[in-house]
């Protein structure tokens, strides 16, 4: 737990200082100013009071208990007052001090030293390199930021401190209210996953918002946000989108995975909504925190503008939203009460004559309509509109509907007044149409994920060992690959249907294979040493006769030997010819923070040039597994198209699921692709023809 930090009766300020310029005084004057009703001492071993209150050399001079530190002293004295702290008793400790392991390895020295003192002492730590934290409903502001926010229910965490910094400011010009703030800088020990389990239950914290740079354990994350998810919202901004840090991997789900389609599949699993902005963070989580929650993608406009209608619409399209279809029954209230020019359906138009009583009786007509489920009301600054007026009607339905209204007040100097009236009462208002449906957009998702039912993990019988004692035996060779030939036991072990498939070390044996199996029949190159078999003209397929047999065995190797002379040759891999089906490929590349990430996505052409994919994390649900095969943008062609049957999704859901156990199990397994795995139709099945496996 960490009601240290929440709600701490007495407060150490260790390194506080008269100067006002120096960082130990603005961390006092905060704490002072912003109304903590506890005990505040000052640590500082050559004053005797600093701004009016009496100050002691050391935590350990102070008559009565403690219960958090703040320690604001140079970084190679944060250990010995941290000592000190734990023999007092102390149990939490907030280190703003910088020059540690963000400043090299002497640094890093010193946070291994300050952790090891505060585990010994049984002792929670926020920092180092922190802004500090803010705790309003006490209240009380420990940190060196310039200014306390208002009250409210969001609580924000932020591991930048300057980024921390810059978003309160910004909370303070618009008046947005905080529950809590907390700057986690280093996160030696408190990091997103303490704050989330804290948070889970916090009856003053009602939206969880988090700018992350990244996660010290991405499956701890992700259990703690599905659980506090089930609560309240969090949304997040995670930086670093772009791929510049990506490694160079060799197989196909390595190239197109990566740490931020990792933290996508990451957030989708669990629940978090992933901002691309500040702006886009604050824009949710006020609509989250002041109006009750859209429960459908039903949305009625209100505007006295038939533009920005036309733009708001455009953008529900956009957002998975639809323009509600008002009754009959509505439109002819509507009609009764609103001019002959005005529009009664929906964007319902109330023209731009429109005085703030006409905005009322239609927002009264629309909201008791059982066909929506939100309401955007759009008011653009004409010559007769009644700006403040207007806002005092939405502030007003506010406060009794049980369905969302967000308001987009349009343009800059005539609407600020009316704005204002807006933000004090708690009513989310955009200066944009698009921004306000994101909004929405954002609380339908949530809202969606709500619906579906708690993670169940399906267990297959498979067989485990089979597949230990074939790794083992591709360790004890050296190698870290493992070509088709030998992953075909490994897909049998796990109950994934491959097809018929030998190896023949001669052309003659070859041919006796082929003719065995059936023609037509492909031949692969058998090589331990050759993953990528295309790439050296390694498969020939409908090979139709034994004499096809033979001659293909012998083109195969000639060529591997001219691309790859050191490449141990075993022979050719003489497999069943599968027809009629539709290439997917299935894939995983094991992410440093969330563990396997499994790839799904159709193969040929369109992994290869469109980079069709998509990506969840391991293990998962059947639910999410359909939801990774519906999610692709050419998911229709595998429903049937023009004629053509529906693909066996379901035994590709199972193919996924099976997969995914496989990776689970054997955490030594960092990249494999199954390329392709060819679907027949509904019904018929899906057979793994190619598969490469890399070990870690």
């Amino acid at each position: 737990m960490l009601e240290m930090f929440f709600n701490p009766g007495a407060v150490a300020v260790i390194g506080a200082s008269e100067s006002p310029g120096k960082l130990g005084h603005q961390v006092l004057s905060n704490l002072i100013t912003s109304g903590f009703p506890g005990q505040i001492y000052p640590i500082n071993p050559r004053a005797e009071k600093i701004l009016d209150l009496p100050c002691f050399k050391s935590v350990l001079d102070v008559p009565g208990p403690i219960d958090l530190a703040v320690v604001i002293v140079p970084a190679k004295f944060v250990s010995g007052v941290l000592e000190e702290s734990g023999k007092k008793g102390i149990k939490g400790a907030i280190v703003i001090t910088a020059g540690f392991k963000e400043a090299g390895a002497e640094g890093a020295a010193l946070e291994e030293e300050l952790l090891r003192i505060t585990n010994q002492y049984d002792m929670r730590v926020i920092g180092p390199n922190c802004l500090g934290i803010i705790s309003m409903p006490i209240p009380m502001n420990a940190s060196f930021a310039s200014g306390t926010p208002e009250l409210g229910t969001i609580a924000f965490t932020s591991q930048s401190g300057a980024l921390g910094a810059a978003v309160l400011d910004y909370a303070l010009a618009e008046g947005i209210g905080f529950s809590h703030f907390m700057s986690l800088g280093n996160k030696a020990d408190v990091d997103e996953v303490s704050l989330l389990d804290a948070w889970r239950d916090d009856e003053s914290t009602n939206v969880i918002i988090a700018y992350i740079e990244g996660l010290k354990d991405g499956a701890a994350f992700i259990e703690a946000a599905r659980k506090t998810a089930r609560n309240k919202p969090i949304i997040a901004v995670k930086s670093g989108r772009t791929a510049s840090g990506s490694k160079a991997v060799s197989s196909h789900t390595g190239s197109l995975a990566g740490a931020d389609t990792a933290y996508d599949a990451a957030f989708n699993q669990a629940g978090v909504l992933r901002a691309d902005s500040v702006q886009e963070l604050f824009d949710w989580s006020t609509a989250f925190a002041y109006q009750p929650l859209l429960q459908g993608n039903r949305i009625a406009l209100v505007t006295n503008a038939g533009g920005p209608g036309v733009m708001a619409t455009d953008a529900l399209e956009r957002c998975g939203l639809v323009l509600a279809t008002l009754a009959p029954e509505t439109e002819a209230a509507l009609q009764e009460v609103l001019p002959a020019a005005a529009n009664i359906h929906n964007p319902v138009d109330v023209l731009g004559d429109a005085p703030a009583d006409r905005y009322g009786v239609a927002l009264d007509i629309v909201l008791k309509d059982p066909g929506v489920d939100g309401v955007l009301v759009i008011l653009t600054p004409q010559s007769a509109t009644e700006i403040e007026a207007t806002a005092e009607v939405l502030v007003e339905r506010a406060k009794t509907a049980t369905k969302p209204l967000l308001g987009c007040w349009m343009g800059e100097e005539k609407i600020v007044h009316g704005t204002r009236i807006l933000a004090k009462n708690r009513v989310p208002s955009y200066p944009f149409p698009e921004r306000a449906v994101a909004a929405f957009g954002a609380m339908y998702r949530y809202w969606s994920w709500l619906q579906q039912s708690e993670m169940t993990i399906e267990s297959y019988d498979v067989d485990k060992d089979a597949v230990a004692e074939l790794l083992a035996k591709v360790r004890a060779d050296g190698r870290d690959t493992i070509g088709d030939a030998e992953a075909q036991d490994i897909l049998k072990a796990y109950g994934i249907a491959t097809p018929q498939s030998a190896v023949g070390a001669t052309a003659d044996e070859a041919a006796k294979l082929a003719a065995e199996i059936g023609f037509p029949v492909v031949m692969k190159i058998a090589s331990p040493d050759i993953l990528h078999k295309s790439d050296v003209g390694g498969i020939i397929v409908g090979v139709q006769n034994e004499d096809e047999a033979r001659e293909a065995f012998d083109t195969l190797v000639e060529r591997a030997k001219a691309h790859m002379p050191e490449a141990t040759i075993w022979g050719a891999q003489v497999q069943e010819m599968v027809t009629d089906a539709r290439e997917i490929i299935i894939g995983l590349n094991r992410d440093a923070q969330f563990g396997p990430v499994i790839m799904f996505g159709l193969g040929g052409i369109y992994v290869e040039v469109l980079r069709d994919v998509a990506f969840r994390v391991a293990p998962m649900s059947r639910l999410q597994a359909q939801q990774m095969v519906e999610s692709i943008r050419s998911y229709k062609l595998l429903t049937g198209v023009r004629g053509q049957a529906p693909a066996d999704l379901e035994a590709t859901v199972d193919t996924i699921l099976r997969v995914a156990q496989l990776v689970v199990d054997f955490p030594e397994i960092a990249e494999l692709d199954i390329n392709p795995l060819l679907v027949r139709e509904q019904g018929k099945g899906a057979v793994a023809v190619d598969m490469r496996l890399i070990l870690n």
